[in-house]
């Protein structure tokens, strides 16, 4: 690919991300301006935020470098099958707004491990925070800073160690200062400039393409014909690195139904993964969920995350699309050693920001990856100084200190975060491989015994705290021990990706949870209501569902469903 250090930009590119500055800036200050006195006005907006504002920032929260940067070099090098972190989204996306809003708003917390105290106990409750706490900063924060500052890095010839401070400083700000409400409303401002900009970059690529006839729909057809792979330099590069990626003599890189031994995204892991690793990060992954607890009512949070789903369809345009234009370009990358294949890839978004903006516009891209940059960042520092603050240092330090004290706290644990996880940043610059890879592998490991406990907990009155304290200290000792084993020679081929280590890891939580449970006495009375549980004879999740079909969320949501299902068949492998 092209040599990054020739990016420059004009006074437009700056005037256009100087624009987009200062209304960012001008939005965060203004909805973040009134003081806060309380924990709920600072940690949840006041539970205020709009089903609009809750879509958007639940959406900006999880774009980051590791879309623009990693899922495009992903997508170049895996083909269609990466859009399965988007599209299989359906299914968590679904339990969420079915199954554990519900219980999440009626049950009025703070946070995820609030609730798991409420259900099980409050060992829980505090060894969730506590890997939370470490999660967000080690594989989120630290990451997606690294992921910027390299971009920066990359772009300008910044200091990497310069960029990432930077980013971190600037990002992290509205955070601070303003609490939720100004990290979700800066969010819905930024999500509107990275679809906006990214949609920009995936149609000038598919003109590239097209040569000379300049058409949209050519390119299209050019981009789909050379990821099928079928002759040429594109069928070569396919064989020569299907052993690495599928232990196999060739692989369809426009079907999401990869074989079980695909590196990152084996055919299981629709179905059942999600019920680990996406069930973690969309319903009790703390920086997502916040804003789902800040919504005005459940109404509001329902509808937010049915829009959230609607922009989960049109990604893959965004953040995969891009990928397969690039292995059509550019298809010789494909020779390199197996090793180098995947940071040359990395390098995919800023290429095509290269090659086909032209001046004047590159400031409105390079607005939508620094949007990208800061909506994760704002939304992790702020969801981990909340945790923090609630979970660890009120629970076990000063149970009652008054509501100033805790927004003081919340402020000051934000600062500490934020520099600890600019330190880690540095570092992860000594990372072989993806950045991509490095983050899905971390959440494949913290995410499964929780995830586990957490669904049969709420669907389940006969589970109790001692199933579900055994199943996550037991599921993390079963996490290490599988790392392990993958190391000696003669494992199953099909035990490497960490997706099917997170699916078996999640499948030992559920047997364990439910033996012990089973084995142990009933849970307390007060630890199985109808605000915690679900009730199979009542059915108590149908509330607050609209008042009239077409604005109503059952209506929304099956198109949702029917959109992403069809997108499924579409790219089964039957029809490319």
């Amino acid at each position: 690919m092209n040599d990054l250090d020739s990016f420059r930009l004009g006074f437009l590119d700056y005037a256009a991300f100087g624009l987009y500055f200062f209304v960012l800036c001008f939005i965060g200050f203004w909805v973040g301006r009134k003081e806060k006195t309380s924990s709920a006005d600072y940690f949840l907006a006041g539970r205020s935020l709009p089903w609009y504002v809750v879509g958007g920032s639940f959406i900006a929260s999880n774009i980051s470098t590791e879309h623009f940067i990693g899922m495009i070099g992903a997508a170049f090098v895996y083909g269609i099958c990466v859009s399965m972190s988007e599209w299989g989204n359906i299914f968590s996306f679904s339990l969420l707004i079915w199954f554990f809003i519900p219980f999440l708003m009626s049950a009025k917390v703070f946070t995820t491990p609030e609730f798991l105290e409420k259900r099980f106990n409050s060992f829980l409750r505090q060894f969730f925070a506590i890997v939370t706490v470490i999660s967000n900063v080690v594989a989120f924060l630290a990451a997606v800073l690294y992921g910027g500052g390299l971009a920066l890095h990359k772009l300008f010839g910044w200091n990497l160690w310069f960029a990432i401070i930077t980013l971190g400083v600037v990002a992290g700000s509205w955070a601070i200062y303003g609490g939720l409400k100004s990290v979700a409303w800066t969010d819905f401002f930024t999500v509107i400039i990275m679809i906006a900009g990214g949609m920009m970059v995936t149609v000038l690529g598919l003109y590239m393409l097209s040569g000379n006839t300049h058409s949209f729909l050519e390119g299209f057809r050019i981009m789909i014909e050379r990821n099928q792979a079928k002759a040429g330099i594109w069928a070569k590069v396919v064989a020569q690195n299907a052993q690495s990626i599928v232990h196999a003599d060739s692989y369809n890189r426009l079907s999401v139904f990869q074989p079980v031994t695909h590196q990152t995204t084996p055919w299981p892991g629709i179905f059942i993964g999600i019920f680990s690793v996406s069930l973690w990060y969309n319903v009790i992954n703390q920086f997502m969920i916040q804003r789902v607890l800040g919504a005005k009512d459940m109404y509001h949070a329902r509808m937010g995350i049915v829009l959230a789903g609607y922009i989960k369809i049109l990604l893959p345009v965004i953040v995969v699309m891009p990928g397969l234009i690039l292995f059509a370009r550019f298809p010789d990358v494909m020779e390199l050693p197996w090793e180098k294949i995947r940071p040359e890839a990395d390098k995919g978004y800023v290429t095509m920001l290269q090659m086909l903006v032209p001046a004047g516009l590159r400031g409105l891209f390079l607005a939508a990856l620094f949007g990208a940059i800061q909506s994760t960042v704002n939304s992790v520092l702020n969801s981990t100084s909340t945790i923090f603050t609630l979970d660890i240092y009120k629970r076990l330090f000063h149970e009652n200190a008054p509501e100033k004290h805790l927004v003081r706290m919340g402020i000051w644990s934000s600062v500490v975060i934020l520099i600890i996880s600019i330190v880690l940043a540095g570092f992860i610059s000594k990372l072989e491989g993806s950045l991509f890879v490095y983050i899905q592998t971390l959440y494949a490991f913290f995410a499964p015994p929780f995830a586990a406990i957490f669904l049969l907990g709420i669907l389940f009155r006969r589970i109790n705290a001692p199933g579900a304290s055994t199943a996550v200290i037991l599921g993390f000792v079963m996490g290490i021990l599988m790392k392990l084993y993958v190391q000696l020679p003669g494992h199953p081929a099909w035990l490497e990706p960490y997706t099917m280590q997170s699916i078996i890891n999640w499948g030992f939580c559920v047997a364990i949870c439910v033996t012990v449970s089973f084995m142990t006495p009933k849970p307390l009375p007060e630890q199985v209501t109808d605000l915690l549980t679900f009730n199979w004879q009542k059915l108590n999740i149908f509330e607050d569902l609209g008042s009239h079909w077409y604005s109503g969320v059952t209506f929304w949501w099956g198109l949702f469903a029917a959109g992403i299902i069809l997108l499924m068949i579409i790219f089964s492998g039957l029809f490319m």
